[in-house]
């Protein structure tokens, strides 16, 4: 699929490195211990974060306790407290780890959304799971866009998207100023506007997903 940028190390086709992407919470994060996590522990990190994304899901962020969050993992309410210290960095731990998810597999993960599949098929699968995702972590997200409504364009996860975006519409429209419509097009995908859609408009993922298609449809 090309040659990766020089001096970038990435999946050999061009994609930029995986990063870490949010403030990882203390103990959470890469440098916070041994390279090597303890099964136990692994688990238990899993169990914890895997009953706060439900808990989102069903009820929003607001309803995030320490707590409840012990009761649905089944893990005692020290070791949560212990490996994530309070709710909000337990919130900031759960985004950065569906990120992380999203970045392995639109970077390494099976085609279309992974390498292996023409440009074109690899940014609709990008895009349709990009709206999943931004659905899936809408109300998480929305809060840390009101906060900080600039600050999603300077994190690593956007920067990795962007990125990601670029390259492939440099290779679907060479000679495009791909790096000002890799901005364009991810600005569809700003919470609030998603939220606006999604909720308040009520319109289902599909039909945003067809939208965002018809958008795309320029490149032909």
């Amino acid at each position: 699929m090309g040659t990766r940028t020089p001096g970038t190390p990435g999946t050999g086709d061009g994609s930029p490195p995986l990063l870490t992407v949010l403030p990882a919470a203390p103990g959470t994060g890469p440098a916070a211990g041994p390279a090597t996590e303890r099964a136990d522990a692994a688990r238990n990190r899993r169990r914890i974060l895997d009953a706060a994304a439900r808990i989102v899901a069903e009820k929003g962020p607001d309803a995030v306790t320490m707590n409840q969050v012990a009761h649905a993992s089944g893990i005692g309410v020290g070791t949560v407290y212990r490996r994530f210290g309070d709710v909000s960095q337990l919130l900031w731990a759960l985004l950065d780890d569906r990120e992380r998810q999203f970045q392995e597999a639109y970077m390494s993960g099976p085609p279309p959304l992974g390498p292996g599949a023409p440009a074109g098929e690899r940014l609709d699968a990008f895009l349709d799971a990009l709206v999943d995702r931004v659905a899936e972590q809408r109300a998480i997200l929305l809060a840390a866009h009101s906060a900080a409504p600039r600050a999603r364009y300077h994190s690593g996860a956007y920067q990795v998207m962007h990125t990601h975006v670029a390259m492939l519409l440099s290779r679907i429209r060479p000679g495009a100023d791909s790096a000002l419509l890799a901005h364009l097009l991810l600005g569809s995908f700003s919470p609030d506007l998603m939220h606006h859609l999604t909720v308040e408009q009520g319109l289902p993922a599909e039909r945003v997903k067809a939208g965002v298609r018809q958008l795309l449809a320029l490149r032909t």
